[in-house]
Formats: structure tokens, C-alpha cells, sequence
């Protein structure tokens, strides 16, 4: 037997946590419902460590965010259209490609066809179906809309990978700039500036200081060529798993909120997505405060969770949720508002969705701006450091014609 705690609601609607044995995870959610309890998170003990390396590996495999999008977009279809789920999944999982979203329904429908339900036997597989899938889909089997619940999923996904694409095609032309500006310098450095030394030092003449240093540099780069290759390949790698790091990541998030340049984007982009997965996951019966924990995860950025965590406690106490938000900083007076709005009368989830919608096109505008802004930026920088290094070229040259005249 193993040891799972967990947290969940009593017939009253009060959060309770605790201990419990079981044979697996499936087991202990069995016996908490026998216990009359509803199960919001089931963890057995010395778990959650290993699975949070396992997902943090850089080369664990994943599932595509829109390949998820059209499985769920086809089992709304197939499910409205009256197939039974076990059908419905057994459909998907032939004329789906080899790979992990192919055995995980595959496992999902296995499990059913075991006696469980849909939202549990999705809750094995959690590197595929997160907790949001899982408890929407569970709020879907007991209200008996699980056709318009996986509708109201696929629409999500849609927007949520809309906004993902707007921020990362806004780092890709910077990034290729830098790169291929660095390869540039770097041929210059290794192939020119010797040519050129070799040139210039039949004169006999001391190299003026700058170009004294950037041959030093040159020299450097052509003797410890495996220590150079070797930090542009492993340090982004090293960089990666420094992010996945709980620390590390705390870090990042920080600096990056009070980035000049980066900090908008960010912000708008966090509340977005946060407010976007609130509304769907309220608008398909989940209570706030499972919505509020669940929505915590998605949001990306630990300075926006944080905040989110804390005005969950408020809620839990029997206090409203725009409250604690108006302390944050990392919320807008406007988001405060509606919120507040929201709850005096009674359309939180389609007032968090106006706030999405708002703060989707804000993220869209500030994409571009940040666009804009950083192309010319880059181009006076790298455009400074090969002026740099062509000077220090030239710089010998013009000293020779001194000396000839």
C-alpha cells in the first residue's frame, strides 16, 4: 500500500486535506468518494519530485499543443454526433500518428473500458491531459455536457496557441539576427583578423592598442576553439535546466516582469492566458477556488501565480477574489475592476473573458511595438561591433601609410 495526500471537498463545500492508503492513485480517489469527499489533488508521497525532474527533462517527449487541439476538436465532434466514448477514442486512436498522443488515448480508452471514467482515466496520463483537461472534462461527465465542454476546451487551446505564436514570432527575428551576427563576428575573428596580422607584423610595428586587443581576442578564440563551441552549445542547455529549476525559474520570471523592453509583453501576455483559462474553466462549472489553483499553472510567469495563490487564501475565507487583487502590482487597476464587476453580478466567467479578449489584442500591439523597437536596436549594436572590429583591421593600415609618407 502506498501513502497519497490529498486535498477535497467535504459534503458542505469546505476544503479538507489528508492522508490516505491505497494500492495507486485511482484507488485512493475510490475511497475518498466512499468517504463522501470529492477529490480536488491526490499525490502519493515522494512522487512529486521524480515527476517533476521527469517532465523538466529537456528531451522528455511532448505532445503539441495544436496536435491536442484537433484530437480534442474531433472527440467534441464525434461524441455530439452520438459515438459512444469508447468508440470515439478507438477512432482517434487509429488515425492518429505513432506517438505519445496515440498511446495515451489508446491507455485512456483501455481504462475505460476498466470501469473508470473518462476524467480519471485521462488523469493517469498527465504529461498529455493536464489538470484544466482533466477538470473540465470531469465538470463535462456530471453536468452531462461533455461534448460542449470539449468545444469550449478546443476554442481555448485555439486562442491560447494564437497567443503563444505572437509572442515567439516576435523573439525569432531578433534571435536569428544575433545568431547569425554572431557567426559573422566570429568568422572575422578567426579567419580575417590573422591574415591581416600576418600582414602587418613584417613592419615591425607595435599594433595600436585596439587592434592589440582584438587580435588577443582572435588568438584566444583559434587556441581554446573547444571551450567557445563547447559554452554556444551547453549553454543554452545549462540555461534550460537552470529555468526548470524552482529557484531558477523564480529568477527569471522577476527579471523579466521588470525587463524595459520584454516586462509589457510579459504582464499582458501572463494575464491573458490566466484569465482565458479562468473564464473557460468557470464558464464549464468548475468552482472558482479549483479554478483559481488550476489557472495558477498556466499562467507562466511565478510572479503572476504567486499573486494568484495568495487572493486564493482570501477566497477560501469567504471574501472576494477582486480584493487581494487590487493589492497585487502585478494586476492593472482595469482587471481589478471588471473582475470586481464580475462578481457583483454574477458573470465572472464572461467578464474574465472580455479581460482575455482586451488583453489577447493589448499582447498583439505591444508584440509589434517591441518589433519595432528591437530591429533598429539590433542593428545599431551589431552594427557597432563590426564597425569595431573593421577599424581595428584598418587602423595598422593607416599607421604604415603614415610612416610611407
Amino acid at each position: 500500500m502506498a501513502k497519497f495526500q490529498y486535498q477535497a471537498k467535504n459534503s458542505t463545500g469546505q476544503m479538507v486535506q489528508g492522508e490516505i492508503e491505497a494500492a495507486n492513485q485511482q484507488e485512493a480517489i475510490i475511497r475518498l468518494r466512499a468517504q463522501q469527499l470529492l477529490p480536488v489533488r491526490v499525490v502519493q508521497f515522494g512522487s512529486s519530485r521524480a515527476a517533476a525532474g521527469k517532465s523538466a527533462s529537456l528531451f522528455a517527449p511532448r505532445v503539441k499543443g495544436k496536435d491536442l487541439q484537433v484530437f480534442t476538436r474531433q472527440f467534441a465532434t464525434l461524441i455530439n454526433a452520438g459515438i459512444p466514448v469508447v468508440d470515439s477514442l478507438k477512432i482517434l486512436s487509429e488515425g492518429l500518428r505513432p506517438g505519445l498522443l496515440k498511446e495515451a488515448s489508446a491507455q485512456v480508452k483501455t481504462s475505460i473500458e476498466g470501469g473508470r471514467r473518462l476524467a480519471d482515466s485521462m488523469a493517469q496520463v498527465p504529461n498529455v491531459f493536464d489538470k484544466l483537461y482533466v477538470n473540465m472534462i470531469q465538470a463535462g461527465e456530471e453536468a452531462g455536457i461533455l461534448d460542449g465542454i470539449l468545444q469550449r476546451l478546443a476554442s481555448y487551446m485555439e486562442k491560447s496557441e494564437k497567443l503563444k505564436a505572437q509572442v515567439k514570432g516576435a523573439l525569432v527575428y531578433p534571435v536569428v539576427i544575433i545568431i547569425v551576427a554572431l557567426i559573422v563576428i566570429a568568422g572575422i575573428l578567426v579567419f580575417i583578423i590573422p591574415k591581416f596580422m600576418e600582414f602587418f607584423s613584417s613592419s615591425g610595428k607595435e599594433p595600436p592598442a585596439l587592434t592589440a586587443a582584438v587580435v588577443a581576442l582572435s588568438n584566444s578564440m583559434i587556441a581554446n576553439w573547444y571551450l567557445y563551441v563547447g559554452a554556444a552549445v551547453l549553454g543554452p542547455i545549462a540555461f534550460k535546466q537552470w529555468l526548470n529549476t524552482e529557484s531558477g525559474k523564480d529568477s527569471f520570471d522577476r527579471f523579466i516582469m521588470r525587463a524595459p523592453v520584454f516586462g509589457e509583453v510579459v504582464q499582458k501576455s501572463a494575464i491573458a492566458r490566466l484569465t482565458r483559462t479562468l473564464s473557460t474553466l468557470l464558464g464549464s462549472g468548475v468552482g472558482l477556488i479549483d479554478a483559481i489553483e488550476i489557472s495558477s499553472k498556466t499562467a507562466g510567469n511565478i510572479v503572476i501565480e504567486q499573486a494568484l495563490l495568495r487572493s486564493k487564501e482570501s477566497v477560501t475565507q469567504g471574501r472576494t477574489f477582486a480584493a487581494p487583487l487590487g493589492k497585487e502590482k502585478a494586476f492593472p487597476d482595469m482587471v481589478v475592476q471588471m473582475i470586481s464587476i464580475g462578481e457583483q453580478s454574477g458573470t465572472l466567467d464572461i467578464m474574465l473573458g472580455k479581460i482575455a479578449d482586451f488583453y489577447e489584442d493589448e499582447v498583439e500591439t505591444a508584440v509589434k511595438a517591441m518589433t519595432s523597437l528591437l530591429e533598429p536596436l539590433l542593428m545599431v549594436v551589431l552594427g557597432g561591433i563590426i564597425a569595431v572590429l573593421v577599424i581595428a583591421m584598418y587602423l595598422p593600415i593607416f599607421s604604415m601609410a603614415d610612416v610611407v609618407q
